[in-house]
């Protein structure tokens, strides 16, 4: 590998007139710095990256961890690197398929440098480890956390979710089914007491959050369809976590024969293409607002420089899957 004694010597200079050009600092004359520049063409020299940051005190890298690669993730990963390269930051993504290790490696990184900060999507270990970390550069999570160490974009759920169900009630539906998510996660939790406080405002029939929860992806929302098909006694009404599960469910439905809007009405989460694809209503949840939100946090801590985040709510885009108003 090529050294900055090497160019020094084939230049017939100093290493530390080397230095001065390749890191731009200090006078050199131009004679010799054209004489410098021909020497690490010739050598084809490269920089080591990690001897630079180390000296520098930062890599301009900055990472995202997930659990997985879902329809959110993708918008949020967008959203996040474009504002990232704004300021001149690169992005690493590790998805570590609920993995702790390759949570805990990641997290590594940070400690020994390698990164200047991590965006935190969907976490694996528990907090109180993943705390430990932040004294080594700034965490931001998507997460809802109670911690005074970490800081989050979180968006309330309660009113986002509430916003679906209302739009249900006054559009005539009272036997309304949730289809949940990850059912150890906060958000999910928030959701169904959600759901149990506006049943009990209303007076309408509960279910056990049971029937139908852990629900991610298309496949799952298909196979809540196949089970309305099953009933005897329908549902009117579904309110999902995701416009995934919501999709699935929509396309399966009317497979069986089932329109949705008129056999039914369904509200999706998140208001991703798919949603607008199959004329979904859904709650619009402006993750990549958030995203941009979570690069401000963290370019605040290491720019020691206050950031303005954007205020954000959620919205209720009503389209076809649900009946027009009619309370």
């Amino acid at each position: 590998m090529t050294t900055i004694q090497d160019i020094a010597h084939l230049a017939n200079v100093s290493s530390a007139t080397v230095s001065r050009v390749i890191n731009k600092n200090g006078y050199v004359s131009k004679s010799t710095k054209e004489k410098v520049k021909q020497a690490i063409q010739e050598l084809d020299y490269v920089p080591n990256s990690q001897a630079v940051s180390l000296k520098k005190g930062s890599t301009k890298t900055l990472g995202i961890i997930s659990t997985d690669f879902f329809d959110t993730a993708s918008v949020l990963l967008r959203s996040f690197t474009m504002e990232a390269q704004k300021e001149g930051y690169n992005v690493t993504i590790f998805i570590t398929n609920q993995n702790k290790q390759k949570e805990l490696d990641a997290l590594e990184m940070l400690k020994s440098k390698q990164l200047d900060g991590i965006f935190l999507l969907y976490r694996t270990n528990e907090w109180e480890i993943i705390e430990k970390y932040e004294k080594y550069g700034p965490i931001v999570t998507l997460n809802r956390v109670d911690s005074d160490i970490i800081p989050s974009v979180y968006m309330d759920q309660y009113s986002g979710y509430l916003l679906g169900l209302e739009h249900l009630y006054n559009t005539g539906c009272r036997k309304i089914i949730n289809l949940y998510s990850n059912e150890s996660g906060l958000n999910t939790q928030i959701r169904i007491k959600t759901f149990e406080e506006f049943a009990q405002k209303y007076h309408l029939p509960s279910h056990d959050p049971s029937l139908f929860i852990n629900l991610a992806g298309t496949k799952d929302g298909a196979q809540a369809a196949r089970w309305f098909h099953q009933q005897t006694e329908k549902p009117d009404a579904f309110m999902c976590a995701s416009d995934s599960v919501a999709a699935g469910f929509v396309a399966e439905a009317m497979h069986l024969g089932y329109i949705a809007g008129e056999d039914y009405s369904i509200i999706g989460f998140d208001n991703i293409f798919l949603s607008e694809m199959l004329d979904i209503t859904t709650i619009h949840y402006p993750v990549d607002l958030q995203a941009e939100n979570a690069f401000r946090l963290i370019y605040q801590r290491l720019v020691n420089k206050e950031q303005q985040v954007q205020s954000l709510d959620f919205k209720l885009i009503q389209r076809g899957s649900t009946k027009r108003t009619i309370y």
